[in-house]
């Protein structure tokens, strides 16, 4: 004899739809919440790759400085192993090749959020679309406000005249979106700081006349 199932006990009520509808919002939840601070994790590590990298090439100047009587490599001409004949060349690589001993690799020159791939060697690989970073063409041990190296997307709403673009506050400074959402790192020799637009307006305001001069690897 089969026995009979009533139809309320196979129904789906509206208590069970309610309940359903809310898993599924907390869930949904979850996961944007997930997705977001994964994004931002993401994003963090590749800021704090991108900072120590910047640092390892400020560091890779002062140690080739102490074997240098404290002078940088655009401030020692090329007969002597310095780069300061290159410097209006335009050739940011240049700088850093010099240093090839200290750098210890050319992944150090590739900013993590930059599309250019890192160079595989310092010779026959190693060229300006291979860096993610500039070089500060007056920069020194003596002169705090001169900008050491960084990241390149930067601007001054000139076109760059043989690689160098001249910074100041009269200038219309700022950053591309190339890098970083439109921010970026930069060395002055002494810290390693990340500068939006408005960073960099008062970082010139405040630079007491001095113009910097970078040479930017493009």
């Amino acid at each position: 004899m089969h026995r009979k199932i009533h139809a309320s006990a196979q129904a789906f009520t509206l208590i069970d739809l309610l309940l359903v509808l809310a898993v599924i919002t907390v869930v949904a939840a979850l996961v944007a919440t997930a997705s977001v601070m994964l994004k931002n994790a993401k994003a963090k590590a590749i800021r704090i790759g991108c900072i120590n990298n910047v640092k390892q090439c400020e560091l890779s100047f002062f140690v080739w400085s102490g074997d240098n009587n404290g002078k940088f490599p655009m401030e020692i001409s090329t007969n002597l192993g310095g780069t300061r004949e290159l410097v209006p060349e335009g050739q940011a690589f240049q700088h850093f090749q010099v240093m090839s001993n200290e750098l210890s690799t050319p992944r150090v020159i590739a900013c993590p959020n930059d599309t250019r791939r890192a160079a595989t060697n310092f010779t026959t690989d190693f060229n300006n679309a291979r860096i993610s970073y500039f070089v500060g063409a007056g920069a020194s041990l003596t002169n705090a406000q001169a900008w050491l190296c960084g990241d390149r997307n930067l601007t001054n709403g000139l076109s760059p005249d043989h690689d160098m673009l001249t910074l100041d506050a009269n200038r219309p400074t700022g950053r591309t979106e190339e890098l970083h959402n439109g921010r970026g790192n930069v060395s002055d020799s002494r810290v390693v700081k990340q500068l939006s637009n408005g960073d960099l307006k008062g970082v010139l305001n405040g630079a007491s006349g001095w113009t910097n001069r970078i040479i930017l690897p493009d």
